[in-house]
């Protein structure tokens, strides 16, 4: 049997399908096992396809995305869902309440055909997905630590973690601020903890880089602001940051913490991509250790690549304190796993109980 990844391609464009499965198919470790034209015809031929990943679009005939959803998930209980749409303000939307309902990622398509064959961009970033989502961690380059803790191995949940840099300290320092960083998975891990630290960050300010492009990134803040009862926004550049407010980086801009007429405010600036991302969670990181240094505290969630792990080694090397996801509740370990890697971390734990920790943290009773 071929230990190749599975994938099945759901779209009612001819030409998509048949590039989609072109890319898979040229790529050694995937192969396409199915090419449907709607999601009914999906559901007839799931059992016999058995994928690991499905490329779901939405806008379909005879039966949509959204309605075969939970469908495939009843009849193939595990299968990673991708989700595909093109870029608008209705599709992003649908892709966010697609995630809460089951799917495991989204990435937006070029809105023609033409598009989807001349981008590069979608090419890769949809073939990465589909390997990150099935091998579960993926880690574009090593991140060395700065202050290179010394290895010993490190407790988890579930038992040890071998060769793995130790935990710091958490700091004595009651947090100003809260970061968080995160990817693939993480909007559905964010409105988890964003609703389990709800009462402990009415006071201070959180700063929310998810790894997004435009729109998306709007949608996510109305839905955090949903979770935690209060605002939530895409910030802008030279905004004074205010307790209380929920700041999300809006996508395709990088979105950093820096100081305006004495007090914290953020810059929102265009600019290359950092980490093959933008917006990216290391500048964010950075800005936060060099203006709250020790009152910093960061959550690393689930997420492909290494983004974030600098950023988490400054605020560590500040005296500030970063929690990251487990591996067995991430979507993805890339991003968590750099940071720990990287010995950044004061915690490592299950999504279920970074809110408590954090909230705990935050409170100032550090244990």
């Amino acid at each position: 049997m071929s230990d190749k990844i599975r994938v099945m391609v759901v779209d009612d464009s001819a030409v998509v399908r048949g590039l989609v499965s072109r890319w898979v198919d040229e790529d050694s470790g995937l192969e396409t096992v199915g090419r449907f034209a709607n999601g009914q015809l999906a559901l007839d031929g799931i059992t016999g396809c058995a994928p690991d990943v499905i490329v779901l679009d939405i806008e379909m005939p005879v039966m949509d995305g959204m309605t075969a959803l939970p469908e495939l998930l009843k009849l193939k209980p595990g299968v990673k869902i991708i989700m595909s749409s093109t870029l608008t303000r209705k599709n992003a939307e649908i892709s966010m309440k697609a995630l809460s309902l089951g799917a495991t990622d989204y990435i937006p398509k070029p809105e023609s055909n033409r598009g989807v064959t001349t981008s590069v961009d979608f090419r890769t970033a949809l073939l990465e997905k589909i390997k990150a989502l099935v091998l579960r961690k993926a880690v574009r380059a090593p991140v060395a630590s700065v202050s290179a803790p010394a290895m010993q191995p490190l407790a988890e949940a579930g038992g040890l973690v071998k060769d793995t840099p130790a935990l710091r300290s958490f700091s004595p320092v009651k947090p100003r601020i809260l970061a968080i960083g995160s990817s693939t998975g993480g909007p559905q891990a964010l409105a988890r903890v964003i609703e389990d630290v709800a009462a402990a960050t009415a006071g201070i300010p959180v700063v929310i880089t998810q790894h997004m492009p435009p729109t998306f990134t709007a949608i996510l803040a109305e839905h955090l602001s949903r979770s935690a009862g209060r605002a939530a926004k895409e910030g802008s550049d030279g905004e004074k940051i205010e307790p209380g407010t929920i700041y999300v980086a809006p996508g395709g801009f990088h979105m950093a913490v820096t100081e305006k007429d004495g007090a914290p405010a953020l810059s929102v600036k265009d600019g290359p991509m950092i980490n093959f991302c933008k917006p990216a969670v290391d500048p964010m990181f950075e800005g936060v250790a060099q203006v709250y240094g020790s009152a910093a505290l960061a959550l690393v969630l689930t997420g492909m690549g290494h983004d974030g792990a600098k950023g988490a080694v400054r605020i560590a090397d500040a005296g500030g304190a970063v929690i990251a996801q487990d591996e067995a509740t991430s979507v993805v370990w890339g991003m968590p796993g750099a940071a720990v890697e990287a010995g950044a971390c004061a915690a490592v734990l299950p999504l279920e109980e970074i809110g408590r920790k954090t909230s705990t943290v935050l409170q100032g009773m550090v244990s």
